[in-house]
């Protein structure tokens, strides 16, 4: 195997349950805490994978499969994302649009379970969520294209390494960073977009939708969630940084510790602001849409110009 794709693997292994570790120390540390072990997710994992689940009569076999739908989409949106800052492990003409509809179909997996368990707690948090997806699928397809425009690539890993060169390139790339920040909080369940602490009916999305889950079907669910924080916070750490795609140790160092500052930053964002009223949550959403088209918008520029 590649050394880069070894990294890749190893990072897939130990990030997502790092980057959600510091997010809980973060906050751990904002309210006066010392907050829990760095990589106590991966023990609780291991603690609900030697558990036996119990399920509800109501459910059909739809119940059990998708949190392991969630788990295989998220890990194959990771395949495609460079995860070190260069080469990811697959990557083909258009990779992006797996990485959305590896996400949608997960979300779709984990919405027609919360439906199935017949709680109507559980379809008010689907219906919830059908609300932010429709917001958030343009804005990442709007975000990524306008890239690809601007660096002239049909990769993923290609459009994310756009250089701050002028005033184009640099309002493309302040819009892109800021539309996939909201994204990334919209996608695992972070505030303000939802508060995953708490079980009030009026702050719940994500959560609610698998409170009927345990054992090792939790497990993949959680495992999945930091698959998606690890994925989310790649994109935007090879977007920030600028060695991206030379494949070098520090490269590969900067995209790291740049995945490791948007962990602190979105933990930083939880501790911060509060839950959002559920009535002003999609204009939040809608941020990453007026940046994606901020972004689109530069790129235009950018093109007009050097013609």
């Amino acid at each position: 195997m590649n050394p880069e794709h070894l990294g890749d693997v190893l990072v897939l292994l130990v990030m997502p349950f790092l980057l959600t570790g510091i997010i809980n120390r973060v906050k751990a540390l904002w309210s006066g805490r010392k907050g829990p072990p760095l990589f106590q997710p991966a023990w609780d994992v291991l603690r609900l994978l030697r558990k036996k689940p119990v399920y509800s009569t109501t459910t059909t076999p739809l119940f059990r499969i998708a949190p392991w739908v969630l788990l295989i989409t998220s890990l194959a949106s990771a395949l495609v994302t460079p995860l070190l800052g260069s080469a990811p492990l697959v990557t083909f003409a258009f990779d992006f649009v797996v990485l959305a509809y590896a996400w949608g179909l997960g979300r779709a997996a984990v919405m027609l379970a919360a439906l199935d368990t017949g709680s109507s707690f559980e379809g008010m948090g689907a219906a919830r969520e059908a609300t932010f997806a429709t917001l958030v699928e343009p804005a990442l397809f709007l975000v990524v294209g306008a890239l690809g425009l601007f660096t002239d690539s049909h990769t993923l890993a290609g459009a994310l390494r756009l250089h701050v060169e002028d005033g184009a390139s640099a309002l493309a790339w302040a819009s892109a960073v800021v539309c996939l920040l909201v994204v990334l909080q919209t996608e695992t369940a972070r505030m303000p977009v939802d508060d995953p602490t708490t079980h009030l009916e009026l702050t719940m999305v994500h959560e609610v939708m698998v409170l009927d889950h345990s054992g090792p079907e939790l497990a993949a669910i959680q495992v999945a969630n930091g698959v998606k924080l690890l994925v989310g916070s790649a994109v935007i750490a090879t977007l920030l940084n600028p060695w991206a795609g030379e494949g070098s140790a520090v490269s590969m160092g900067v995209t790291l510790g740049a995945s490791v500052l948007v962990a602190v930053v979105v933990g930083t964002i939880e501790s911060l602001i509060a839950r959002l009223k559920l009535r002003t949550v999609p204009q939040y959403v809608g941020v990453a849409i007026a940046a994606g088209a901020i972004a689109l918008l530069a790129t235009t520029w950018h093109l007009g110009g050097a013609r």
